[in-house]
């Protein structure tokens, strides 16, 4: 044993297909979804069009960009960059939209290279979304995607009335400069930038939708609640995107991911002799769920964050013994009841 050795509105889409959950599988577990029908998704290029505004008539061209961009402009001006709503009279909000385009221009000059083309992505997309409407006929797929470069601090991807939108500028490459420097190890530490690479747009995509088909309101709940809710996010995720390895949907390292399975017994003693696993204290909740290099109090081996893989493997537990429930069914079962039923001991 080891002790031994010491990150919104719902939208709006008319004409949903509904599917049953009896299509056929393929490669394995899978379902087939090929039959699914979801619209087509076409990135529109808010990024592209935003940098081409005209920064000596700044005003008249944001407008210009309201209204090619109906569904996306407000939102990036007043939340985005946190300028307030666009107006005649918002000086702020033109202000603020100039300010950034000139200082993040040599960001888009990199992004532009790196995301010339986001074929790939729309084909990932179109396929995740036939998972999401496969497993929740009734959710409403957002209307629009839309593809923008906002502030380091910004989200790497947002849910909003209209639209799914994706941050480029958390995408930029682990070994991207601005990642490296000081102020950018300050906000986002190796164990965070080392995931801002390509592949995982797409599954963060679906992460934050998954969050928008059934909130999270486990906050301010007890530990083990939190560690199993959170947990069944990962879960979901293995539904909706089969094909991605596990490093891709928790954001675990393989080698991290190894050692959690390897040590799997160690890490549930620890909970049960050191944890109350009904503590509402934050501090405490803090150090097992989120972000962090390690989790204080076990070897330097356990990752942070790593309440949320315990809730994980209690929902797979769950999940293995109720193989009648559906994904929706399973997301709705209380969480601190599917935990006392899942009767989680690994050996």
């Amino acid at each position: 044993m080891f002790f031994m050795n010491r990150i919104i509105a719902r939208l709006a889409l008319v004409g949903s297909v509904i599917v049953t959950l009896s299509s056929c599988n393929h490669n394995g577990d899978h379902p087939d979804v090929s039959k699914v029908s979801v619209p087509d998704v076409h990135i529109m290029r808010f990024d592209t069009a935003f940098f081409s505004l005209d920064t000596g008539n700044i005003n008249a061209s944001l407008f210009f960009l309201n209204q090619r961009f109906p569904y996306f402009t407000q939102d990036f001006v007043a939340n985005i960059l946190g300028a307030g709503p666009l107006s005649d009279t918002s000086r702020v909000a033109f202000e603020a939209a100039r300010q950034f385009m000139i200082s993040y221009l040599p960001i888009r000059d990199s992004l532009e290279k790196k995301y010339a083309n986001l074929d790939w992505l729309e084909k990932q997309l179109h396929e995740s979304f036939q998972y999401i409407k496969y497993y929740f006929p009734k959710y409403q797929l957002p209307p629009k995607v839309v593809s923008f470069i906002g502030p380091f601090d910004g989200p790497g991807v947002a849910v909003t009335s209209y639209t799914l939108a994706i941050g480029l500028q958390s995408y930029a490459g682990r070994n991207f400069s601005f990642y490296l420097t000081g102020k950018g190890q300050d906000l986002y530490p190796q164990y965070i930038s080392r995931r801002f690479e390509p592949e995982y747009i797409n599954a963060n995509c679906v992460m934050a939708l998954e969050t928008d088909i059934i909130p999270d309101n486990s906050e301010g709940r007890p530990l083990v609640e939190q560690m199993v809710n959170k947990g069944r996010y990962w879960w979901l995720a293995g539904k909706l995107l089969p094909d991605a390895p596990d490093s891709i949907r928790t954001g675990f390292t393989k080698a991290q991911l190894d050692w959690c399975a390897g040590n799997e017994s160690s890490i549930w003693g620890y909970f049960l002799k050191n944890t109350d696993l009904y503590t509402v204290d934050p501090d405490i909740i803090k150090n097992y769920i989120g972000e962090g290099p390690k989790t204080l109090g076990m070897p330097d081996n356990a990752p942070g964050n790593i309440g949320t893989w315990v809730g994980w493997r209690i929902v797979n537990k769950y999940a293995e013994d109720h193989p009648g429930l559906t994904p929706e069914q399973l997301m709705q079962v209380p969480a601190r009841q599917l935990f006392e039923e899942s009767k989680y001991k690994p050996k």
